[in-house]
């Protein structure tokens, strides 16, 4: 339990808040169709889904030079660093620096059409474990069906969401456009607390 919280704390109730945030679609698209499609790397945890899903790292784990590890958000990581890709992307970086939280890992994941995550929970990533994860579209389309605790999530492009995602949860793009997002790990402080309590519960 972060030293910030209550175990009674309702916060710790929310598994989805829309968070007060809001960032350029057209911006960001722009960004990710500026990015190298050699910097995309297949997800390495073949297992826990079907089709096409990759990653492309603008954060990383400190000294890491692999791009499975750079692709990696490891959860005994202290120390990080932004990769190489992001000069490719100034309004991301912008966006990032939206953050005053600590950040960790910092990742654009793309689910392509007739692509599945299957249900599955990432261990850790809980407001009470102290470090959650972020997610803001940059594309997407109606057929994409996000569940998290089997109730669909809804997000527009330039949106900015916490998800509980030590929770169960999956993803299914029924459409004919790629599902992309940035997916933010961030440290809870003070600031990011005041963050989520100003969230709107879905």
């Amino acid at each position: 339990m972060s030293a910030l919280l209550a175990n009674d704390d309702p916060l710790l109730l929310h598994d989805r808040l829309r968070l007060p945030l809001a960032f350029d679609p057209a911006r960001l698209a722009a960004d990710l169709d500026a990015m190298p499609e050699e910097a995309w790397i297949p997800h390495f945890v073949q297992q826990n889904y079907e089709g096409d899903w990759s990653v492309l790292p603008l954060r990383c784990k400190q000294g890491a030079t692999h791009p499975v590890m750079m692709a990696f958000a490891d959860p005994s990581a202290t120390a990080f660093e932004v990769t190489p890709w992001l000069a490719h992307g100034p309004y991301l970086a912008e966006v990032l620096a939206a953050f005053r939280s600590p950040l960790q890992t910092a990742r654009l994941m793309k689910l392509t059409p007739g692509s599945t995550i299957k249900p599955h929970h990432d261990n850790d990533l809980s407001i009470g474990h102290g470090s959650v994860r972020l997610h803001i579209p940059v594309r997407t389309n109606p057929q994409v069906d996000f569940r998290l605790n089997q109730r669909r999530v809804d997000m527009a492009p330039g949106s900015c969401w916490f998800l509980r995602l030590a929770d169960v949860h999956s993803i299914v793009n029924d459409g004919d456009t790629d599902r992309v997002h940035l997916v933010i790990d961030a440290t809870v402080d003070a600031w990011l607390l005041d963050l989520l309590r100003s969230g709107q519960a879905e």
